[in-house]
C-alpha cells in the first residue's frame, strides 16, 4: 500500500481552556481561550503545519466539544479518519493558566473520557499501513485497554516497515499519582510507571523526553544512569530535552555527560508559556526525522518550534508553519519576546488562517442608513427584510464554497445569527453609517471591546471615507481608529476587512487608492481583506494591486464594492478588476436589493417575489464575475498582460 501519511499519532485529545489573564491563579481567571489540545493531538497539528501528512488515532465525545476537536483538526489539515466518536463518553478537558515563568497551573478533567476508551478494536491495520511512522505518547500506556491499542498499532507499524517513536509525556496526575491538584507536577517516582514504560521501550526507533521523563522511564533520578537504563532496553535514538539548554540526541552508547550528545542551535528567547512547548518541539523533531536530516538539523527544527511555542498563548495554535519556521531560521531572534515581533506574528497569522480557495461572491446587505431612509421602513421591517436577503444568498450559494454575506448586528441580528453554520463567509460592519471622522456603532464600545462578543470565523469590516489629501487632524484621527480596530480584531482572532472610499472625500486619480493602501501598511495595518470601489482604469487597478502585493503578498485579496451602480457599469468594472489575481471577487448590495427593499416595505412585492428578484440579481452578478474571470484568463487576454492563473 502507498504510504499516504507521514505520521500517525495515537493517544489523548481534549479541549484546552486557557486562562486569558496572565499572572493570576486559575481561581482568578475571568475568561478563557479555547484550543484543541492533548499531546499526540498537538503533535499531529504541529507536524501538519510543517508540511507533514499527519493523522491522529484518538476519540472524542458525540457532543459539541467533540465536534470542535474534529473541526479544528480539519482546519489544521490533520487526517481525522481515525478519530472515534464515542456515544457514551465525553470529550476530555484541560484548564490551564500562566502564573509566572515557573508556574503553569493545570487541571485535567479526564475521568472515563472518550480517548481513554480506545481499544484494540479501534486500530485498523489498513490505516496503520498508510503511515511511514507511528508516534505514541506515554499516557495511553497507563491503562491495560489503551496500552493494548497502542501496542497493536506499534507492532503493525513495525511489521509494515514503518518507524515508531515515543514521546514519554509523563504526567503523574494522568497515571493516578498526586491527585487532581497535581496537574502541574512533572515528576513523581513510581516503580509501576517505570515498569509499564520499560515493557515497551524496545518497540521504538526514537524516544523523546525531558530529563524528568527519562528519570521515570529509566527508574533513576540520575539522568545519565536513566538514559543508560533505557539504552539497555532499546536501540532507539534517545533525545533528551534540556529546557533553555536545548536538547541532546544519543544514537549509540550514552556518554558521561549530556553535553557530549549531538545538539542543534539554541535560541535565546523569553519564556512566556511552557505548556505544550514539548509537543511543538516534537513536531519539529519529527519533521527532521522524516526527512532523514542529520540530528543537528532535526534538533534545530525542534528547538526553533519549541522557542516559538513558549513565546505564545496556547499550545496547538502557537506552533509555526513551514514558511514561518523557514523565516525564523533565516532571520533569527529580533526580540526575545517573540510574540512582539510584528513581522513574525503577521507571518504566523497569515499562514495559519483557514484556507479559502477560489473567488468570493458577497451579497452585502449591511446597509442601515439607506434602508432606514426608505418610506414605511421600521426597524422590525428592516430586520425581516435582511432575512429575505439571506434567503437569496443561500439560494444562490446552494451550500457551495465561495459565497458570503455582509450583514450588520444592529438591524440584522437574527439574520446574522441564522447565517452561522450555513457555510457562508460572514462579515459584519463596525462603523457608524456615514461617519467621517470614523466612529463605531455603540455595540463596539469606545475601547472596541465589543469584538470579544463575536463568534469565531466572522470578519470585522470597517468602512473609512479616507483620502490621502485629507487635513492632517482628520487623517490622524481616522488612522488611529483603524489602527485600534485592526489590533482589536487580531486580539480576538478575527479577520479584518478594510473598505476605503476616497471618491466620497475628494478627487481621485490612478494612484489615489494605491497611496491609501501604502499609507495603511506604513502604519502597521495588515488587512486580511481590502474592499475597494470599482476602478475602470487598468492602471489604477495595477497600482492598487501592486501596493498590496509589495507589502503583504499573503493578503487574502480585494473584493470590489458596488456603490449602487447599475448592472452594466458593474459588469464593466468586473472586467477591469478580474484581470488581477489578487482581486478575489465582489461585495455588492444596493444594486441587488435597494429597489426591492423599497417595494417590499411599501407592500408592492411579497416575501417570495422579493427573494426571487434578489436571487436572480445576485446570480447574474455571480455569472458576470465568473465570465469576467474566464475572459481574463483567455489566451488572448494573457498576451495582453493579464493574470495567468486563477485563485
Amino acid at each position: 500500500m502507498d504510504k499516504t501519511l507521514d505520521i500517525i499519532t495515537i493517544g489523548r485529545s481534549c479541549v484546552d481552556l486557557y486562562g486569558a489573564q496572565i499572572g493570576g491563579r486559575l481561581e482568578d481567571m475571568r475568561s478563557f481561550e479555547k484550543y484543541v489540545g492533548g499531546s499526540p493531538t498537538n503533535i499531529a497539528c504541529g507536524a501538519a503545519r510543517l508540511g507533514l501528512r499527519s493523522a491522529v488515532i484518538t476519540a472524542v465525545g458525540d457532543e459539541h466539544m467533540g465536534r470542535f476537536v474534529t473541526e479544528e483538526l480539519d482546519r489544521f489539515g490533520v487526517d481525522t479518519s481515525m478519530v472515534k466518536v464515542d456515544p457514551e463518553r465525553i470529550t476530555a478537558l484541560a484548564i490551564l493558566g500562566i502564573r509566572d515563568q515557573d508556574r503553569f497551573p493545570l487541571l485535567f478533567f479526564r475521568e472515563n473520557c472518550a480517548d481513554m476508551g480506545l481499544t484494540e478494536d479501534d486500530i485498523d491495520p489498513a490505516q496503520i499501513a498508510r503511515a511511514r511512522a507511528v508516534v505514541a505518547t506515554g499516557t495511553h500506556l497507563s491503562l491495560p485497554s489503551t496500552e493494548a491499542a497502542v501496542v497493536k498499532a506499534l507492532r503493525l507499524a513495525r511489521a509494515g516497515g514503518a518507524r515508531c517513536a515515543l514521546d514519554i509525556d509523563y504526567r503523574p496526575n494522568l497515571w493516578g499519582l498526586g491527585g487532581h491538584n497535581a496537574g502541574e507536577e512533572r515528576f513523581i517516582a513510581s516503580q509501576n510507571v517505570t515498569r509499564r514504560l520499560q515493557a515497551h521501550l524496545g518497540l521504538f526507533d526514537l524516544i523523546v523526553g525531558t530529563e524528568e521523563e527519562f528519570h521515570i522511564a529509566g527508574g533513576s533520578t540520575d539522568t545519565i544512569a536513566a538514559l543508560r537504563a533505557v539504552r539497555a532496553l532499546s536501540d532507539a535514538t534517545l533525545v533528551c530535552k534540556r529546557g533553555p539548554m536545548g536538547a541532546a540526541a544519543f544514537v549509540g552508547p550514552i556518554p558521561d555527560t549530556l553535553d557530549d550528545g549531538q545538539a542543534g542551535p539554541r535560541f535565546a528567547i523569553e519564556v512566556f508559556n511552557v505548556l505544550g512547548a514539548g509537543d511543538g518541539f516534537m513536531a519539529g523533531l519529527l519533521k527532521g526525522w522524516m526527512e532523514n536530516a542529520p540530528w543537528t538539523k532535526s534538533l534545530e527544527y525542534a528547538n526553533a518550534c519549541g522557542a516559538l511555542a513558549v513565546s505564545r498563548h496556547g499550545c496547538s495554535t502557537a506552533y509555526p508553519t513551514k514558511k514561518e519556521l523557514d523565516h525564523f531560521l533565516k532571520v533569527g531572534v529580533t526580540t526575545p519576546a517573540l510574540r512582539f515581533d510584528q513581522h513574525l506574528e503577521q507571518l504566523h497569522w497569515a499562514t495559519t488562517r483557514t484556507t479559502l480557495d477560489g473567488d468570493i461572491r458577497i451579497f452585502a446587505f449591511d446597509h442601515r442608513a439607506q434602508l432606514e431612509e426608505l418610506e414605511e421602513a421600521t426597524p422590525d421591517k428592516i430586520a425581516r427584510f435582511k432575512g429575505l436577503c439571506l434567503d437569496a444568498a443561500l439560494a444562490v450559494s446552494k451550500g457551495e464554497d465561495g459565497y458570503g454575506i455582509l450583514c450588520d448586528n444592529r438591524l440584522g441580528q437574527h439574520t446574522l445569527r441564522r447565517a452561522t453554520g450555513t457555510g457562508l463567509w460572514v462579515a459584519r460592519p463596525v462603523e457608524w453609517p456615514g461617519s467621517r471622522p470614523l466612529i463605531c456603532e455603540p455595540e463596539i464600545g469606545p475601547d472596541f471591546g465589543g469584538l470579544a462578543d463575536w463568534p469565531m470565523g466572522q470578519v470585522c469590516k470597517v468602512l473609512c471615507f479616507y483620502h490621502p489629501d485629507d487635513p492632517e487632524d482628520l487623517r490622524n484621527q481616522q488612522e488611529n481608529s483603524v489602527l485600534r480596530l485592526f489590533h482589536a480584531s487580531r486580539r480576538n482572532r478575527l479577520e479584518f476587512l478594510l473598505e476605503v472610499i476616497p471618491s466620497k472625500a475628494g478627487p481621485v486619480s490612478d494612484d489615489t487608492t494605491a497611496r491609501i493602501i501604502r499609507r495603511f501598511y506604513d502604519l502597521g495595518i495588515y488587512p486580511d481583506w481590502w474592499k475597494l470601489e470599482p476602478m475602470q482604469s487598468d492602471a489604477a487597478w495595477a497600482s492598487a494591486c501592486a501596493a498590496i502585493v509589495d507589502n503583504d503578498p499573503m493578503c487574502r485579496g480585494i473584493v470590489v464594492l458596488g456603490l449602487g451602480k447599475d448592472m452594466p457599469d458593474l459588469v464593466k468594472s468586473f472586467e477591469a478588476a478580474a484581470r488581477h489575481d489578487i482581486v478575489r471577487g465582489f461585495a455588492v448590495g444596493r444594486s441587488i436589493m435597494i429597489e426591492v427593499a423599497a417595494d417590499w416595505m411599501a407592500g408592492r412585492v411579497g416575501n417570495s417575489d422579493a427573494v426571487a428578484i434578489m436571487t436572480n440579481r445576485f446570480k447574474m452578478l455571480c455569472d458576470s464575475w465568473n465570465a469576467a474571470r474566464r475572459l481574463a484568463y483567455a489566451p488572448s487576454a494573457r498576451l495582453g498582460g493579464a493574470a495567468t492563473q486563477p485563485k
